[in-house]
């Protein structure tokens, strides 16, 4: 009996991994139960008998990747609780680099597909789970705001600080998935995820400082002053 037990938790998660890379692969609607039990070398007949249907594996294989990718790299980066915040900075966007950055790391292939031809299945799992990071994450930046920053420029540097770790780590995962550069793109030829961590942190760092210090009006754009000229106009 605990023998049967454990092979059928070895089988269950062995479906998990192997509907992981299929729907990071082809997506929900071209992959099959044919295809993931083929790479899980199991029965078709055993994603009924362990998650009731295609949809329920899909949500499952979801949850279960994105767990594995955060006890792969913790969400603080290996930075203690009770450090300075600013190493809990640095701590926290290299481990959201790193994730996005590994190519085992399906979860971000799943949720591309996802947004590119939606099911919707994901919606609530993905929102459940990315929801607390982002509010970690945006604690910090309140922190070093050090109180003085509004919610939205607490969450237009939230904004602007997960633009400059997508867009290379993305790069980088293709390059070491085998992949081309995306046309037009130029990054360094060779660089570290920990360099350029330090970089975003130490270019947010300046950033935030230059907000809270008393602001000088910036000039206005031409653009801005023909908007707002035609506004004026009378019909």
């Amino acid at each position: 009996m605990k023998r049967q037990r454990i092979d059928g938790q070895e089988t269950r998660q062995a479906l998990l991994a192997a509907a992981g890379e299929v729907f990071a692969k082809k997506g929900y609607w071209e992959a099959t139960n044919a295809d993931i039990c083929q790479r899980a070398g199991v029965n078709t007949a055993l994603i009924n008998y362990h998650f009731g249907s295609k949809e329920n594996l899909y949500v499952e294989s979801w949850k279960y990747i994105f767990q594995k990718s955060i006890e792969k790299y913790p969400a603080d980066g290996g930075i203690p609780a009770d450090a300075p915040v600013r190493e809990r900075f640095y701590g926290q966007i290299l481990s959201m680099m790193q994730r996005i950055a590994d190519p085992a790391n399906h979860d971000f292939d799943i949720i591309h597909k996802e947004m590119a031809n939606p099911t919707g299945l994901l919606d609530e799992v993905i929102r459940e789970a990315i929801e607390p990071l982002d509010q970690n994450f945006q604690s910090l930046i309140r922190e070093l705001f050090d109180k003085t920053g509004t919610e939205k420029q607490v969450t237009f540097t939230h904004m602007i600080i997960m633009g400059q770790c997508f867009g290379p780590m993305l790069h980088l995962r293709r390059a070491q998935g085998g992949g081309d550069s995306p046309p037009g793109k130029k990054f360094p030829p060779d660089f570290t995820i920990e360099e350029l961590a330090r970089h975003i942190v130490q270019f947010s760092l300046a950033g935030i400082s230059g907000i809270r210090k008393p602001a000088r009006s910036l000039p206005e754009a031409p653009y801005s002053r023909l908007l707002r000229n035609h506004c004026k106009r009378k019909p």
